[in-house]
C-alpha cells in the first residue's frame, strides 16, 4: 500500500479515470464529487459551503489534492478556497482556460495546472499514422440520399416562363389589334411594362379593350417583375449567407475532416494546421471564437451537423485521408463515423469515446479500432504529478 494520501474533487470522466487509476496504483485515496459541494442553505456562499465540506478532511496528511471537475468554474473555485485554507498543499487542477493559469500558478507556488485537452490532443494526431487493418463483419450500407429543395428555383422559372408569355402575348395583341409591326409591338409592350413611357407609341385613340389590356399588362408585369427581383436577391443573399458559414462543396482529396471545434478540437485542429495537413472543421456553433480564429489560420470551417450525410458529402469525405470526431458526445462521434464509412468503407475513423467498455465493443463489432479518450490519455499525466 503506497503511504502517499491523495484527495480527488469533482465529478466526471477524468475524476473517475485518476481515481481508478491511484486506486490501482495502491494510493490512499479519497474523493469528493461535485454534488457533494451543492448549496443547502441559500443563505451560505460557494466559498462557505465548499469550506464546510472540506472540514472533514485534515488537508495537513495530504500529498496532494486534484481538482478535477469537467467544469472550469467549479476547479477555479475548489482552486481558490484550497489556496486559503492550506499555503503548503500541493495542488494539481484540471482548467481548460489557460489565460489564467499562470495568474494562479503566481498566487500559490505548489499550484500545477494542466489542460486535459491539450494532453491528449497529440495522441488523436498521432493515430493519423497508426496501422489499422479492416476486417469488416458487414457489407457497407450506402448513404441515403436527401432530397434538395428546389422550391425557390422552380417558382423563379416559372415566373420567368409566364412574364415571357405574357410580353409575347401582349406583342401579338397589338400588332393585330393595334396594326402595330411586330417590332414596334414589343417595343411598346417593353416600354409599358418598364413604365418608361416616352409617349411615341400611345392608347390614347385606340380601343377601350386595348387601353384594358394596358392597364392589365401594367398591373401585372409589375407583381411579376416585383416578385422575380425579391425572390433572386432572396437567393443571393441565402448563398452568401451559405458561403460565409463554409457551406459549399469542397473537392479536396487526401485532407483530413474534424468535427468538433471544442476544447480538443481545438488543439487538434491547431496540431495538425502546424503539421501541414489539409482539414475541413465541421463545428456546428456558428459563434464559436475558434471558427474566425482557425479561417485566419487558412483552414476551412463549415457550419453545419456533422451527423448528416449531406454535411459530410459536401466537405469531401468520400475523397478524405481520415475522419477525426471529436463532439463531447460518444454516440455522435460514432454515428459520424458509421456515415462517413458509408461513403468510403476503408476511411480511417478516429472517435473520441469516453466510455471504455463501449469502445471495446465498437472495436469489435464495427471495426473502428482507433477509439480514444481524453481523460484516459491525460490520467497519467496528472497522476504523475505527485512524484
Amino acid at each position: 500500500m503506497n503511504n502517499q494520501h491523495i484527495l480527488i474533487l469533482g465529478s466526471g470522466h477524468l475524476a473517475y479515470r485518476v481515481k481508478k487509476l491511484a486506486l490501482t496504483k495502491g494510493y490512499k485515496t479519497n474523493s469528493i464529487s461535485k454534488e457533494a459541494f451543492q448549496l443547502k442553505d441559500t443563505d451560505s456562499s460557494t466559498f462557505d459551503s465548499i469550506v464546510k465540506v472540506l472540514q472533514n478532511t485534515d488537508l495537513s496528511t495530504l500529498s496532494m489534492a486534484y481538482l478535477l471537475d469537467d467544469s472550469d468554474e467549479f476547479n477555479l473555485q475548489l482552486t481558490i478556497v484550497l489556496m486559503s485554507l492550506c499555503k503548503n498543499l500541493r495542488i494539481t487542477a484540471s482548467l481548460f482556460n489557460e489565460n489564467i493559469a499562470t495568474h494562479l500558478s503566481a498566487g500559490h507556488p505548489n499550484l500545477l495546472i494542466l489542460n486535459p485537452a491539450k494532453i491528449a490532443a497529440p495522441a488523436f494526431v498521432e493515430a493519423l499514422g497508426q496501422p489499422v487493418i479492416h476486417q469488416l463483419n458487414y457489407p457497407v450500407v450506402n448513404p441515403i440520399k436527401q432530397k434538395e429543395n428546389f422550391k425557390i428555383d422552380s417558382l423563379i422559372n416559372i415566373l420567368l416562363s409566364s412574364f415571357l408569355l405574357l410580353i409575347t402575348l401582349a406583342t401579338l395583341y397589338f400588332h393585330f389589334a393595334e396594326n402595330l409591326s411586330f417590332l414596334d409591338a414589343l417595343y411598346f409592350v417593353v416600354v409599358t411594362i418598364s413604365t418608361v413611357g416616352y409617349g411615341d407609341i400611345n392608347l390614347l385613340n385606340a380601343s377601350a379593350v386595348s387601353k384594358v389590356i394596358g392597364i392589365l399588362l401594367i398591373l401585372s408585369s409589375t407583381i411579376f417583375i416585383w416578385m422575380i427581383f425579391s425572390l433572386t436577391i432572396d437567393r443571393v443573399i441565402k448563398k452568401r449567407v451559405q458561403l460565409s458559414l463554409g457551406r459549399k462543396k469542397y473537392t479536396y482529396s487526401n485532407h483530413i475532416i474534424l468535427c468538433g471545434l471544442g476544447r480538443l478540437g481545438h488543439f487538434i485542429a491547431a496540431e495538425l494546421i502546424k503539421r501541414g495537413e489539409k482539414i475541413v472543421i465541421i463545428e456546428s456553433n456558428e459563434a464559436s471564437a475558434d471558427v474566425d480564429y482557425f479561417r485566419n489560420l487558412g483552414a476551412d470551417v463549415y457550419i453545419g451537423n456533422a451527423r448528416l450525410p449531406r454535411v459530410l458529402q459536401d466537405v469531401g469525405v468520400a475523397q478524405a485521408q481520415a475522419v477525426i470526431a471529436v463532439v463531447n458526445d460518444d454516440f455522435a462521434n460514432l454515428e459520424i463515423g458509421l456515415n462517413a464509412r458509408s461513403f468510403q468503407p476503408n476511411l480511417r475513423l478516429i472517435l473520441r469515446i469516453f466510455d471504455e467498455s463501449m469502445a471495446q465493443k465498437i472495436k469489435e463489432t464495427l471495426d473502428i479500432h482507433l477509439t480514444l479518450s481524453m481523460s484516459a490519455l491525460a490520467d497519467d499525466k496528472f497522476l504523475n504529478t505527485i512524484g
